[in-house]
C-alpha cells in the first residue's frame, strides 16, 4: 500500500514524507512524536526557568513591531499576565504582525528564555491564540519532526488515517502475552500518537519499546543461535613472553587491564575464535590491552590490523605500536597516504612482509588483501559499526576481532547493541591519573573563568571550549560554534583561538588537532568532534557551553579529553537553563569519575529512548529514540526473549528476527 492510498495524502505530500524516511502507511504509524505539548495546565511566568516550556494566559499590552537586526528580522510584543512583564518574539515570521492586537487576552505556548536570570523574559516563538471558549490549545498534543511543506496537522491527519488502516501486529507469541498480560500492541500505537494524559502516553511508549527490544535481542538468539566459529589461527606466544611485553610499557598494568589481557590470552587459545568487546574510561589503558593482543598475534607469526575512526587517532596507534613493537614492520594506511605508498604497502601486506598495519577505513578497501592477518583491533567501536567491522574481519577468514569502545554504556544497553560479543570492561584507572575537577560555572563568574584560561595560556596550559552546535538557530538561545569563536577571539586578543568542527575536511581537522598538540594555538574552540582525539598532555581545562544539552556519559567522554598528563586539570561546566533537573544532572558528573556509574546513572535520569538518544543512527531502534520509558523495560525485552526460545508459535517472531539482524549490518553508534 502506497502512503497516497490514505485519505489527504496527496502526490506531493507523499514526496515530503518520503525525505522523513516514510514510504509506506507502516512506517507512518511507526512515525512517532518527537515531543508533547501538555496544555492541560497553564503557568505563571514567574515561576517558570530559562528553556522551560510553558502555556501562558495573558494580555498583549503593546502594538506588534517589527525590529531590524543586523543578521535577522523578528515580531515583538511585550505581554502581561498579573502584574509580570514579559516580552514575545517571532523569528522570521512577519506575518505575526497582523495576527495580534493590543489589549486583548491569549494563550501563548512556547520557550521561556532567560538565559542570564536579570531582566524581564522572554517567549520564544510561541503558539497562540485568543483566550476564549473555542480554545485549541488543550489536552495532550503531539508534535512531530517536519520536513519540506507538511504541517504538524497534516502529518497528525496522515497518522491517524493510518492507525486506522495499518496497525502493527505483536511478535511475541500469544502464550508470553497471555501470561504476563501485555497490553495490545496496536492500542499502544495509538495511545502513544493519541494519548488522552501523559502517564497514559508513558505507559505505550514502555509497550512499544518492550516490543522493540524483545525482537533485536531474539534476533541475537535465533539467528546467531549460540553459534561460535571454530578456530583458524593458532598462537603459539606463551602467556610468560605477553607478561614480558607488558613490562615495556613505563607503568604497572591495572587489575582490570591484567583481566582484559589474560580474557584475550584466553580467547585466542579457545577452540572458537574471538569477537570481545573492551569498555572503559578515557585513560584507563584499552590501547595498551590491545597492543598485548597485537603482540600475541606477531609473536606467533601472523599479521594483525589496528583500526581508528581518524587519521589522528591512527597516526596516534601507529607511532605506539613503533614505539612498543620495534622489532616488527609496521606500517601506517590512511586517505592520505600518498597513491605510489599506498600500492607499496597493499603488495607488502599480500606478500606478507609487513606485521601490522595501523589505519583508518583505508584498511577497508577491497584490494587491501593481508597475506596472514589474524588478529583485528576496531578502535572507537561506536564510530563504526556492525557492517565495517565484518569488513576487517573479512580480510581473512577467522580472524579474530576485538573491538573497543572509551564510551562506556551499561550492561543492559551492552547487551542489546553488542549481542554477538563477549565483552571486557576496565573500571579502574592507572593510579598515576588524577582526577579532573568539575565544576558547574553561573553566568556571573564567566568572566572571571575567562580570565583565567587567559592566565593558564601564558603558563603554557592548553583548553578546550565545546559548543554544541555548528550553527546557531532561529531561537538564539544557542551561540554557534562559529560565533563563539569569534567571541572569544574579541574578548581574548592576545590568546591563541583554533576552530574545529565537523563540517570540514579530514585532512583539515588533523592538521588543526595535530597544530594544538604541538602547541601553535593556546585554545580550540570545538563541537564535539573532540569527543575522540590525540593525548594532548598541555590541554588542562575543558570549558562546555550548554553543558544541560549533553548527556552525561557524553560530557564525561569530552571531560576525558583533560587530564592526560600529570598536570592538574579542570572541566567547565556553563549551563543554559536552572532547572533544578539539569543541576541534578551536572552534579551526578560533578560528583563521580567512574564513566559505568554515570551511564547507569544517565539512564536512569533520562530513560532509555532519550539515553539512546543522538548516539543512534542506521535503523535499529532510531524511530523510538523520540519514545520516553524506563530502563527496566530492557531486563523485561531479554527476560521474554529468553523465554521465547521454548516456545511453540514462533514463526513471525523468527521472521521479524531476521529483518532485524539484516538491519544490524546498518547500525553506526555515533
Amino acid at each position: 500500500m502506497r502512503l497516497t492510498d490514505l485519505r489527504g495524502i496527496s502526490e506531493k505530500r507523499e514526496k515530503d514524507l518520503n525525505k522523513l524516511n516514510i514510504f509506506t502507511p507502516e512506517e507512518l504509524v511507526r512515525y512517532f512524536p518527537r515531543a508533547y505539548l501538555d496544555l492541560t495546565q497553564q503557568q505563571k511566568i514567574s515561576s517558570c526557568y530559562h528553556n522551560d516550556v510553558a502555556l501562558i494566559a495573558c494580555r498583549v499590552v503593546s502594538e506588534p513591531q517589527v525590529v531590524y537586526h543586523s543578521r535577522r528580522n523578528f515580531v515583538k510584543v511585550w505581554c502581561d499576565q498579573q502584574g509580570e512583564r514579559f516580552s514575545a518574539v517571532w523569528f522570521n515570521a512577519p506575518y505575526v504582525k497582523n495576527n495580534l492586537r493590543a489589549g486583548e487576552e491569549y494563550l501563548f505556548y512556547g520557550r521561556i528564555s532567560n538565559r542570564y536570570g536579570m531582566g524581564a523574559p522572554s517567549m520564544v516563538n510561541p503558539s497562540f491564540e485568543l483566550r476564549d471558549k473555542n480554545y485549541r490549545l488543550k489536552g495532550i498534543v503531539p508534535v512531530y519532526g517536519l520536513k519540506g511543506s507538511l504541517t504538524q496537522k497534516a502529518v497528525r491527519d496522515g497518522v491517524r488515517e493510518a492507525l486506522s488502516r495499518s496497525l502493527p501486529v505483536t511478535a511475541i507469541p500469544p502464550e508470553l502475552v497471555k501470561k504476563y498480560a501485555l497490553a495490545p500492541l496496536g492500542e499502544a500505537y495509538r495511545a502513544v500518537h493519541n494519548p488522552q494524559t501523559l502517564a497514559e502516553k508513558d505507559k505505550a511508549a514502555a509497550r512499544i519499546a518492550l516490543e522493540e527490544y524483545f525482537v533485536l535481542i531474539s534476533a541475537f538468539k535465533f539467528i546467531k543461535g549460540g553459534k561460535e566459529d571454530a578456530r583458524v589461527f593458532s598462537y603459539s606466544c606463551t602467556a610468560k613472553e605477553v607478561a614480558a611485553f607488558a613490562a615495556r610499557f613505563p607503568f604497572e598494568f591495572t587489575a582490570g587491564q591484567k583481566a582484559a589481557v589474560d580474557e584475550i590470552y584466553t580467547n585466542l587459545k579457545a577452540p572458537t575464535r574471538m569477537n570481545r568487546l573492551l569498555q572503559g574510561d578515557v585513560g584507563s589503558g584499552k590501547t595498551a590491552v590491545a597492543l598485548c593482543g597485537v603482540f600475541m598475534a606477531v609473536r606467533s607469526g601472523h599479521q594483525a590490523a589496528l583500526l581508528a575512526p581518524t587519521e589522528v587517532l591512527a597516526a596516534q596507534n601507529f607511532a605506539l605500536v613503533r614505539r612498543y613493537l620495534p622489532e616488527y614492520r609496521s606500517v601506517f594506511l590512511a586517505g592520505s597516504t600518498p597513491a605510489k605508498e599506498k600500492r607499496e604497502i597493499k603488495r607488502a601486506l599480500a606478500a606478507g612482509e609487513i606485521d601490522i598495519v595501523c589505519g583508518t577505513h583505508a584498511v577497508l578497501q577491497e584490494d587491501v588483501q593481508p597475506k596472514d592477518l589474524a588478529f583485528c583491533v576496531c578502535d572507537e567501536q561506536h564510530r563504526f559499526g556492525v557492517a565495517q567491522r565484518s569488513a576487517l574481519g573479512e580480510k581473512s577468514a577467522g580472524a579474530d576481532m576485538l573491538v573497543m569502545s572509551a564510551t562506556p554504556i551499561p550492561r543492559t544497553l551492552s547487551l542489546i547493541f553488542y549481542g554477538d560479543l563477549d565483552i571486557s570492561e576496565i573500571k579502574d584507572k592507572p593510579k598515576a591519573r588524577a582526577a579532573v575537577v568539575t565544576g558547574i560555572i553561573p553566568h556571573s563568574k564567566y568572566d572571571d573563568m575567562l580570565e583565567y584560561v587567559a592566565r593558564e595560556a601564558k603558563k603554557g596550559n592548553q583548553s578546550y571550549f565545546v559548543c554544541p552546535k555548528i550553527e546557531g538557530d532561529d531561537e538564539g538561545s544557542l551561540m554557534s560554534v562559529t560565533e563563539l569563536f569569534d567571541d572569544l577571539k574579541n574578548r581574548l586578543p592576545h590568546v591563541r583561538f583554533a576552530l574545529l568542527h565537523g563540517k570540514m575536511k579530514e585532512k583539515e581537522k588533523a592538521e588543526i588537532m595535530a597544530d594544538f598538540k604541538a602547541k601553535k594555538y593556546d585554545c580550540l574552540v570545538s563541537t564535539t568532534v573532540i569527543e575522540v582525539g590525540i593525548d594532548v598532555p598541555d590541554a588542562t581545562n575543558m570549558i562546555i557551553y550548554n553543558a544541560e544539552r549533553f548527556g552525561l556519559s557524553q560530557l564525561h567522554q569530552l571531560r576525558g579529553r583533560v587530564g592526560r598528563g600529570e598536570k592538574k586539570s579542570y572541566c567547565f561546566l556553563l549551563i543554559g537553563s536552572d532547572s533544578e533537573e539539569a543541576r541534578e544532572r551536572l552534579n551526578v558528573l560533578k560528583n563521580n569519575t567512574d564513566g559505568f556509574k554515570i551511564a547507569e546513572y544517565d539512564l536512569k535520569m533520562r530513560g532509555g529512548g532519550d539515553f539512546m538518544g543522538l548516539r543512534q543512527s542506521g535503523h535499529i531502534l532510531s524511530e523510538i529514540k523520540n519514545l520516553r520509558y524506563p530502563p527496566d523495560v530492557i531486563f523485561e525485552a531479554k527476560k521474554l526473549a529468553d523465554e521465547a526460545l521454548t516456545c511453540k508459535d514462533t514463526t513471525l517472531l523468527r521472521a521479524l528476527a531476521r529483518k532485524r539482524y539484516e538491519q544490524l549490518q546498518d547500525v553506526v553508534l555515533n
